[in-house]
């Protein structure tokens, strides 16, 4: 019977196994470093364009905040001139209101009526005068509440009143508000106003 040693086949074997285990560990090894290595650089350049991003967009944001607070203030300076151009704007309106305000009482007067003071304060014009009679007075309400400029007149007061001459008179004090919204524009330079004839007492 014929002995042979298999232990060297064995040995050689189990050698060649070990070094293609160890090679086939090597390039797993070497693989998963080389994924790990690309996933790497993927997400840091991934972080470094985010990062790239957020400043572009916190530069953009404080340029807008910039934009904002220019805005702001342009809005302010916009506001005062609107609020000068109104104040502008009303002097302009109302540089001629005296002479309508005349104009319009010399309509309005009915004969037998005389004003001895004109006063404004605000929207409302307080006249004082004197008339012939009580209904001389009733008129005068009567043709300012008519009026295209002026409204709501109230009688304060009217007293009898003798001077000297001896002609009874009836000394009155009117008040009457003006109609800023739908006042009438003044009368153009050259053109005389139009007459109206007195009211009769």
């Amino acid at each position: 019977m014929i002995k042979v040693n298999l232990l060297p086949h064995r040995q050689i074997r189990r050698a060649e196994r070990q070094r293609e285990f160890g090679l086939l560990a090597a390039l797993v090894a070497v693989a998963a470093a080389a994924v790990l290595f690309l996933s790497w650089t993927y997400l840091h350049n991934k972080i470094q364009s985010q990062q790239s991003r957020n400043e572009r967009l916190q530069a953009e944001i404080a340029r807008l905040d910039k934009e904002i607070v220019v805005i702001g203030t342009l809005k302010q300076q916009i506001q005062q001139v609107l609020e000068r151009k109104q104040i502008v704007e009303n002097l302009q309106s109302d540089r001629n209101q005296a002479v309508m305000i005349l104009d319009e009482l010399a309509r309005q007067l009915p004969e037998g009526v005389y004003l001895n003071s004109i006063k404004q304060l605000n929207d409302e014009v307080e006249l004082k005068g004197v008339a012939d009679t009580n209904a001389r007075v009733a008129t005068l309400v009567h043709n300012l509440a008519d009026s295209s400029l002026l409204q709501t007149p109230n009688l304060v007061e009217i007293k009898a009143d003798t001077p000297t001459a001896g002609s009874k008179q009836y000394a009155f004090v009117l008040r009457v508000t003006l109609k800023r919204e739908n006042a009438p524009s003044a009368t153009p330079p050259g053109k005389a106003a139009a007459p109206q004839a007195p009211a009769k007492g």
